[in-house]
């Protein structure tokens, strides 16, 4: 689920249903008051990550998933191997089925008949197979590529579509059902597999044409992990519903190609508990970057259908403590919005989808509930829960059958305006009738640019082309140089022409986004993510100017730009987390590598052929470099207590690192084994034993370095009294893209930008404590959500001009979030410079060769 803060009903229009469950009659009655914001690295959560290796070695090995076959008919059958039983599966306590019965079930599903297929998407973090299951009338190969032909008019020639009285006819609608993104919210996977079997038999005539005329495609689980685990998170810790801008794991970058490869025009994913049953569309602010007025239309639309049929169930508060369903946008003021495109809807809305929405079921059965309940009890709330989830799929395929067509022609429409660079249409009672209490809060629009250039050349343009080509979003290769806005570009630069059909997607990534402090009090999540300024490439946007005549050619990935110089020894730069990947790969192999006196890493010259492969590997540049380096460079061990996206940032970068936490020392620790230590989250000072603590001052009384992050890191530094500092923090809701200035050799190469998370500043710095960065002096938050606290203090006229992050010859400090969910790659190696510069202080580490 997610978790939203109590506001007031909108006034004009009905009052929302009372959230609390406090006057429930049943003996279990089901607590609906809203819990804090649970967001990696909150206040709330201080938490440990202690994910295993092996699954972040799993995300880091597939970084692309393939696209799924378009040419094939369908049913498209195979016979799933079962996986070994696991009565330690969370699901089944609850009577629901455990993953190791998903794989019978499916093969027992396609027996049934000739409309259900499935294929496996990939694998989860922790190893799991990904299941999609298609349930659609059969169709031979021609008449699959048909589809697959209408399918691509529609986002490549959308003016044609919108003519073209084939897809008016025969375009089979394709509709999205993702569950159990969130482990411990299970029901949908089984409201599905219920569905399915139903629908694989019936012969009813409005079965019949429902399948013929649409094609529906249900991620069975999208996170088994977590089912498995009866967790939110997957192997690697990450909450799956917070990563579709980054797509670090490999479960969001199997939904992505969904998404990309079936371009649903209606989606659900299925989440708990929320009761009554929270039915999106949202509260404001949305997204500017939407195509609002098609996606508001459907969205509510559905939900009013949903509502009904949920609410048709006939469950009441007294007799089974469901309360009636809630729709945010007519319900609630602010706190439950779709800024951000890191949400599933939110980011299948700029895939063509015009009916999204999370479906928040109502009855608990997690967390304290699973482990407080009566088995008999978690069960009745499972079955009711599946029960409410199954009414809202079958009220949305009755939406999808009666409205097929504008269905379809909204998305068509959507990706019209892209292509034609049209002007967005601000929402309103004429432009979206039938949504009551529209009002100036739900309007929000852009201005697209005519498009974006970004030169080639590095590591970190590679990579973000990259992750454009991946999200499906077009870029261009200049094949000569050109003119474009009063500049001239060189041969080879990559341009994003922003008159493509899904421009949405291109700007909510590149843009800077907005300062919406103003705008609502509280924000869901974050509200500022810009890869253009966060992921270390150079992105000028274009207002003006004509592309006619640039010699552009469509790429389907970068040129990569690895290499090594043909004599003498090599550099690497260390300003970017490859170029450290590439740096912990040489040291694992015994490359006996040294530190120059900018902080840079010198590689022998007889290691040119290691340097190659590793150049290649990591798309990362090593010039030749005449100064020999001074210090070696160790094979560096980290003990880290830090949240999950640190840990993950930190292996991605090749890291050797061993989690840690009070729990982990307090049950004793073997410090021999790490160099330096790294503090974010889990690890108190006051929290441990006398063994643990003599251990750690040990530790660091002994020169060993530190690298502290947020509040948690700075408290264990002054209570260790490593660093002669006073933290101060700000806002712990307030997040966002803010402009820096560096000036350390930490923060040597790093972005002007950065982000921060319930952000931190330090002040009264003692003797020997040097400024490595400072938030900016004017102008410090570019987007996203900062207000001061109620008393004026901890905004950003507060952090205006303070250092961001402090260094001593043996600690770091960082106010900022340079690794937070692994999102902002430009940043990244800020924190794999001071760890390697603290380590090289103390002389510790692993020499290599």
């Amino acid at each position: 689920m997610r978790t939203t803060r109590t506001v007031l009903a909108r006034p004009a229009l009905i009052a929302t249903v009372a959230l609390t469950g406090s006057f429930l009659l049943t003996p279990y009655a089901a607590d609906a008051r809203p819990k804090p914001p649970v967001r990696e690295g909150s206040a709330a959560d201080h938490r440990a990550a202690k994910a295993p290796e092996a699954a972040a070695l799993r995300a880091l090995e597939t970084p692309v998933t393939p696209a799924l076959d378009a040419t094939r008919g369908y049913p498209r059958r195979q016979v799933l191997s079962p996986d070994p039983e696991n009565p330690a599966d969370k699901s089944v306590k609850l009577g629901l089925t455990p993953y190791h019965a998903i794989a019978p079930k499916l093969n027992a599903l396609q027996a049934l008949g000739d409309r259900v297929s499935v294929e496996v998407t990939g694998r989860s973090a922790g190893g799991h197979r990904l299941y999609l299951v298609t349930v659609t009338a059969p169709e031979s190969a021609r008449e699959a590529q048909a589809q697959e032909r209408m399918r691509e008019l529609i986002e490549n020639a959308p003016a044609s579509a919108a003519k073209s009285p084939d897809i008016r006819a025969s375009y089979k609608a394709p509709v999205f059902f993702n569950n159990n993104i969130h482990g411990n919210e299970w029901e949908g996977t089984d409201a599905s597999l219920a569905l399915i079997s139903q629908l694989a038999t019936a012969e009813d005539s409005k079965t019949k044409d429902l399948l013929a005329h649409t094609r529906l495609y249900f991620n069975i689980t999208a996170n088994p992990d977590g089912r498995i685990a009866g967790t939110r998170e997957n192997a690697n810790g990450f909450d799956l519903n917070r990563d579709f801008v980054t797509a670090s794991q490999p479960e969001v970058r199997a939904m992505r190609q969904i998404a990309i490869d079936k371009q649903p025009a209606v989606m659900l994913d299925l989440h708990g508990y929320v009761n009554g049953t929270l039915i999106e569309p949202t509260t404001p602010p949305h997204g500017e970057n939407y195509e609002y007025d098609l996606f508001l239309k459907n969205t509510y639309a559905n939900a009013l259908g949903m509502e009904a049929a949920v609410n048709g169930l006939g469950y009441t508060p007294a007799k089974d403590g469901v309360e009636p369903v809630q729709i945010p946008f007519r319900d609630q003021q602010e706190g439950w919005d779709d800024w951000p495109p890191i949400f599933t809807p939110q980011y299948a809305a700029f895939h063509g989808t015009v009916a999204a929405h999370t479906v928040e079921i109502p009855l608990a059965v997690n967390n304290e509930e699973y482990d407080s309940l009566p088995v008999a009890e978690l069960r009745r709330r499972s079955a009711v829960n599946v029960a409410v989830a199954g009414a809202a799929m079958q009220a949305t395929l009755n939406f999808v059958q009666s409205r097929r067509t504008s269905l379809v022609a909204d998305q068509i429409e959507e990706f019209r305006r892209g292509a034609a660079g049209a002007a967005q249409v601000p929402v309103s009672a004429e432009t979206v009738p039938g949504v009551p209490g529209i009002g100036p809060e739900d309007v929000y629009t852009t201005g697209f640019p005519r498009a974006y250039v970004i030169p080639a050349g590095s590591t970190a343009a590679a990579r973000l082309v990259d992750h454009l080509v991946a999200n499906d979003v077009r870029v261009s290769r200049a094949a000569g140089p050109f003119r474009l806005g009063g500049r001239s570009y060189p041969k080879g630069t990559y341009v994003v022409d922003m008159h493509q059909p899904k421009r949405g997607l291109a700007n909510v990534l590149l843009a800077d986004g907005r300062d919406i402090s103003g705008k609502v009090s509280v924000m869901y999540d974050i509200s500022g993510w810009s890869l253009g300024r966060l992921w270390g490439a150079t992105v000028t946007p274009v207002t003006s100017g004509s592309l006619t005549g640039v010699p552009l050619r469509a790429v389907d990935a970068a040129t990569p730009v690895g290499r090594v110089a043909p004599r003498g020894d090599l550099r690497l730069r260390l300003t970017d987390p490859q170029e450290f990947a590439a740096l912990n790969s040489l040291l694992q192999q015994g490359v006996p590598v040294r530190r120059a006196a900018d902080g840079s890493a010198v590689v022998p010259a007889a290691a040119r052929a290691k340097a190659a492969v590793a150049a290649k590997a990591y798309d990362v540049v090593l010039d030749g470099v005449t100064a020999a380096g001074t210090t070696p460079f160790p094979r560096l061990r980290v003990a880290a207590a830090v949240t999950p996206g640190e840990l993950f940032a930190l292996r991605e970068m090749g890291f050797d690192v061993t989690p840690v936490s009070t729990d982990v020392l307090n049950a004793g620790f073997d410090w021999s084994s790490a160099d330096v230590l790294f503090v974010s989250a889990g690890l108190e000072y006051g929290g441990l034993n006398d063994r643990a603590r003599t251990g750690l001052d040990a530790f660091l009384a002994g020169g060993h370095g530190f690298v502290g992050r947020g509040s948690v890191g700075a408290d264990l530094s002054s209570a260790a009294g490593l660093l002669a500092v006073k933290a101060v923090e700000g806002n712990g809701d307030a997040n966002g893209v803010v402009r820096l200035v560096n000036s350390g050799p930490v923060t040597a190469g790093a972005p002007e930008y950065g982000f921060v998370y319930a952000p931190v500043w330090f002040t009264d710095l003692g003797p020997g404590v040097r400024v490595e960065q400072s938030y900016a002096a004017s102008g410090l938050l570019l987007s996203g959500h900062w207000r001061p606290l109620a008393d004026g203090s901890g905004g950003p006229a507060a952090a205006a001009g303070q250092a961001s992050v402090v260094s001593a010859p043996h600690a770091v400090l960082f106010g900022t979030e340079p690794l937070f969910r692994d999102h902002p790659k430009g940043e990244l190696a800020q924190v794999g410079r001071a760890l390697i510069t603290m380590a090289g202080n103390s002389g510790s580490g692993e020499e290599s060769g």
